[in-house]
């Protein structure tokens, strides 16, 4: 099964991830997490090119190309290897970031964004994909805990643009049913608690249309 998980900088995702792979792991299942940019050799050399602060004379069409680009190299080299052996793959981030940050955040075409996400990742859809959802307000507090040495490229952005990425991920999110909304403002036990329930309604659901 391929999981991803989405939301703007500091919603809580990343810890999200770790939980559910533990799970997933006392449940005998072999899980592989992977981070968006990067996973692979050459994606993390665009991850250090992406996110690296020097770069903010860096162009969004030459923002969307990169994160493409590691995308492409990621879903080739590791993703689709991993899900053909069986495995439960877990992505911090993956095409939908693309979407609601260089999409709506940046304001590229949103049909130029979907042929760009398509080429990239081909077939390769997530089963399931969780949008950790935080008011900006909440993300500008727990930004404010990391020091501007500490925030990359992106992180340095306004709240403005904030406000359009997370629009822009509740919009995603009526637009197909493998999206699944967890408020991060709750607790993180009862995060991982839904995240969890979701997951085995999908599950048993799964199983049931085999059959």
């Amino acid at each position: 099964m391929f999981i991803t998980f989405e939301g703007i900088d500091f919603c809580g995702k990343s810890t999200q991830v770790e939980l559910l792979k533990n799970y997933l792991v006392k449940k005998n299942k072999k899980v592989e997490i992977i981070r968006e940019p990067g996973g692979t050799e050459i994606s993390e050399k665009i991850r250090e090119a992406l996110l690296d602060k020097k770069h903010y004379h860096m162009f969004i069409e030459t923002e969307i190309f990169l994160f493409s680009a590691s995308r492409a190299q990621l879903v080739r080299e590791k993703i689709r290897p991993y899900l053909e052996k069986g495995v439960y793959v877990i992505s911090d981030r993956f095409h939908d970031s693309t979407t609601a940050y260089q999409g709506f955040g940046r304001g590229i075409d949103i049909n130029t964004v979907r042929h760009i996400n398509s080429l990239a990742i081909g077939e390769t859809v997530p089963d399931i994909t969780f949008i950790i959802d935080i008011p900006v307000k909440v993300a500008d507090e727990r930004k404010k805990i990391k020091t501007n040495m500490d925030l990359d490229r992106i992180e340095i952005s306004d709240s403005v643009f904030y406000e359009k990425v997370r629009k822009g991920y509740l919009k995603l999110a009526e637009s197909e049913k493998r999206f699944r909304v967890i408020d991060g403002t709750e607790s993180i036990e009862n995060m991982h608690y839904k995240i969890v329930n979701e997951l085995n309604i999908l599950e048993k659901r799964s199983v049931h249309e085999a059959r």
